[in-house]
């Protein structure tokens, strides 16, 4: 009998966390500092093979830092940043060749991202420029938005919001790979899901 509530108390959790909906109302948002929570982050590459498939790789070291205001969402300033040796598309061998050859990691170890401009498009969407710098090379690239709400997250204790954004930037254009187009396209998807948590005082 004396297990029973300590059995209860997680799964009331569980379900208590299940009923829980992200809101987009800036009035029930907090402005500041936000940190990614590296967990619940991924960016993801896609690029055309032999124009049969988006082969698909990823980072896994990412870190991004946001001041953001919910209510002045045009206000927003980000940086991203990459490591760029982290690229994974789970072959190690392969992994290693694209950051020393494609990505140049040892001389051009990071990937930053740096917003300039917030175009609010819609009541959760926008587009965000920036500059790219990316193999040694600095480059506008803009980035769809979705901004998928924010709530409290209990396990953390701390205000989170999220977003996913997609873009699209030209290999070309960064000096990456020298593979010809009929193998390795020049087109590059990037898919980003990212959580933020407030910065602790």
């Amino acid at each position: 009998m004396t297990r029973l509530p300590r059995l209860l108390t997680p799964m009331a959790c569980l379900l208590m966390a299940g009923c829980l909906t992200p809101t987009t109302d800036p009035q029930r948002l907090p402005a500041g500092q936000w940190s990614l929570d590296p967990a619940h982050a991924s960016v993801t590459w896609q690029v055309q093979h032999m124009g049969l498939s988006w082969y698909t790789g990823r980072f896994d070291a990412v870190d991004a830092s946001l001041d953001f205001d919910p209510a002045l969402p045009a206000t927003a300033r980000l940086t991203a940043i990459i490591e760029a040796a982290s690229v994974s598309t789970g072959d190690p061998d392969f992994d290693a060749a694209l950051a020393a050859d494609w990505l140049q990691a040892d001389r051009h170890p990071q990937i930053v991202f740096r917003s300039t401009a917030i175009d609010v498009t819609g009541a959760s969407t926008g587009q965000v420029t920036g500059e790219l710098t990316l193999n040694g090379v600095t480059r506008p690239v803009t980035l769809d938005v979705i901004f998928n709400g924010g709530l409290t997250n209990w396990l953390e204790g701390r205000p989170a919001i999220g977003f996913s954004a997609n873009g699209i930037l030209d290999r070309d254009a960064f000096n990456v790979g020298n593979l010809p187009h009929s193998i390795v396209g020049p087109t590059v998807r990037i898919l980003i899901e990212a959580e933020f948590l407030t910065e602790d005082d």
